[in-house]
């Protein structure tokens, strides 16, 4: 999958929320249906067509509802990245967060001289984001050493 195509957003149903994660990690815009109030299948479809994103399921009916839909089949996060990395989709992690990883939003660096949270960095030390919608606060600590260790191992 080329850069290119990791610009397309997605839409993750109810089934794969953690993936939603790990993608966002690498790059991609993925929503996730159940923080967008979209949990029956009419509401999936008319939110993924709504705003032009690819359905990605495991839901077999769902997948059928939709031309380009991605189908997945295992219910393990590391086998669902099997398979998107068989689909072409290029899973390394970004050099510096775009995504939020909490709501998908976009994230902003934080200046060097700005105050962070307490369980954040400070960013005069260490890279530090924060999403512009939730305000939450991100940096390259040990869950991202996790995240790059289980896509190193795919």
């Amino acid at each position: 999958m080329s850069d290119a195509d990791r610009r397309d957003p997605l839409l993750l149903d109810a089934m794969l929320g953690k993936l939603s994660s790990y993608l966002r990690m690498c790059g991609y815009d993925a929503a996730y249906a159940l923080d967008r109030g979209a949990e029956a299948d009419e509401d999936v479809l008319a939110l993924a067509r709504t705003e032009g994103r690819r359905l990605v399921t495991r839901d077999e009916g769902l997948a059928r509802q939709m031309d380009d839909a991605l189908l997945l089949t295992r219910r393990d996060v590391e086998d669902q990245l099997r398979e998107l990395s068989g689909a072409g989709f290029d899973l390394d992690l970004s050099d510096e967060p775009v995504h939020c990883g909490t709501c998908n939003a976009p994230v902003e660096r934080v200046d060097r001289t700005e105050p962070t949270p307490d369980y954040a960095p400070d960013p005069a030390e260490e890279g530090v984001w924060r999403c512009r919608n939730c305000g939450q606060h991100f940096w390259r600590g040990s869950h991202w050493d996790d995240v790059a260790d289980t896509l190193a191992e795919l």
